[in-house]
């Protein structure tokens, strides 16, 4: 007789796995969903960089306080559409061009990993045991 174990062997838990114990508040999960402000706040920025200008020079075309706008940026104040529109404009987006890009980055950011079509099922022939 042969003391081989089988590549096939399965494992089947008896108890289900202990629950993970919740992320600290300082530690954002990674299932969690980004928040609008700061996906909005992030093109804002990103678009403001590529286009080389300063805060001042943004905040000022688009008549806004510049910590505000650094706030908004930050994804720490939730902006009124008036005051988005203005930062966009500055900018030259529009809201809309400013909302379709934040929309892009919530798409890419919450689309579920593909997974690779899963190999076809055979049937298990072998020993299973239970502890």
């Amino acid at each position: 007789m042969s003391n081989q174990v089988s590549d096939d062997a399965r494992v089947i838990p008896l108890r289900p796995a202990p629950a993970r114990p919740p992320a600290p508040e300082s530690e954002p999960a990674a299932d969690k969903e980004p928040l609008w402000r700061d996906l909005v706040g992030e093109v804002l920025r990103r678009e403001r960089r590529a286009q080389g200008r300063t805060l001042k020079e943004v905040a000022d075309a688009a008549r806004i306080s510049l910590p505000y706008l650094s706030e908004i940026e930050r994804g720490r104040k939730e902006a009124s559409s008036e005051v988005l529109a203005a930062a966009a404009q500055a900018l030259g987006l529009g809201l809309g061009g400013l909302l379709s890009l934040a929309h892009g980055e919530l798409t890419r950011r919450t689309a579920a990993p593909r997974r690779p079509a899963a190999a076809p099922r055979r049937p298990y022939n072998g020993l299973c045991l239970a502890a």
